[in-house]
C-alpha cells in the first residue's frame, strides 16, 4: 500500500496519476496548502522541505518527497512508464527534469505575478510570460517530431507534463490561445492524454475534499 499525501495542484496531481496508471494500492491523504497543513511536523517528518507530495510505501518504509523522484520510483518500482537502461530511459528522465526545472517553476512564477500577485509588475510578467512562451515552443517542437514527449511510448514525462498545462489553461488561458491553430502537436497531446482513464481519475484526487473531510 502506498500512501500519498498530496494537493490539489499540478505538481500533487503527477503522481496521483502515475498510481492510477500503474493500478496500485493507494491512500490519499490531504495537504491543505492553503491552510498551511504542510508545515504540521507529521508532514514535515515525511517531507522536510514541507512541500507536497510526499509518498510512503509501506513495503519497505521509504518516505518520498519531490515529485520527479516520486514518479521515477514508482516507474522503477513497477518496471512500467520508463524505460529500465539505455538511451531510451535517459531521453525520458531528461523530459521529466525539464518540466521540474524549467516548465514547472516558469508556470508558477507566470502565474503568480499574472494573477495572485497584489501589485502587478510588468517587467516580471513580461519575463516570465516570454520565458513560459519559449518553454511551450520547445514542447511544441518535441511532440511534433514524437507521438510522446519522452519517447515513442506514454511515460511519467508526460504525466509530468500534463498537469501543468492544464493549469495554464484553466488560470492563464491568453499564454496559450488557440491551440489548434497556434500548437497543433501540443493539442493532439492534450487530447490524447487527457482521454487516458487514469488521467481523469489523478486529476480529480481531492476534488471533492472540504475541510471537514476525512481523508483516511
Amino acid at each position: 500500500m502506498f500512501h500519498l499525501y498530496t494537493w490539489k495542484t499540478p505538481n500533487g496531481r503527477k503522481p496521483a496519476i502515475a498510481l492510477e496508471e500503474l493500478q496500485l494500492d493507494y491512500v490519499v491523504h490531504a495537504v491543505d496548502i492553503n491552510n498551511e497543513q504542510q508545515f504540521q511536523p507529521e508532514f514535515v517528518a515525511i517531507s522536510p522541505n514541507s512541500k507536497i507530495p510526499a509518498l510512503v510505501d509501506d513495503a519497505n518504509g521509504l518516505k518520498i518527497f519531490e515529485s520527479g523522484v516520486i514518479l521515477e520510483y514508482l516507474a522503477d518500482r513497477t518496471g512500467k512508464l520508463l524505460p529500465t537502461s539505455g538511451a531510451a530511459r535517459y531521453e525520458t528522465l531528461q523530459w521529466l527534469y525539464w518540466q521540474v526545472g524549467g516548465l514547472g517553476p516558469m508556470f508558477g512564477q507566470l502565474a503568480f505575478f499574472a494573477n495572485r500577485a497584489k501589485e502587478k509588475i510588468p517587467l516580471a510578467i513580461e519575463r516570465y510570460l516570454t520565458e513560459s512562451n519559449r518553454l511551450l515552443d520547445v514542447l511544441e517542437r518535441r511532440l511534433a517530431a514524437s507521438p510522446y514527449v519522452g519517447s515513442e511510448d506514454y511515460s511519467i514525462a508526460d504525466i509530468a507534463i500534463y498537469p501543468w498545462v492544464v493549469s495554464v489553461i484553466n488560470n492563464i488561458p491568453q499564454l496559450l490561445g488557440d491551440l489548434a491553430a497556434t500548437r497543433p502537436a501540443l493539442k493532439r497531446w492534450m487530447d490524447s492524454v487527457a482521454a487516458r482513464p487514469a488521467v481523469v481519475k489523478g486529476m480529480a484526487v481531492l476534488n471533492d475534499y472540504t475541510p471537514d473531510a476525512r481523508i483516511a
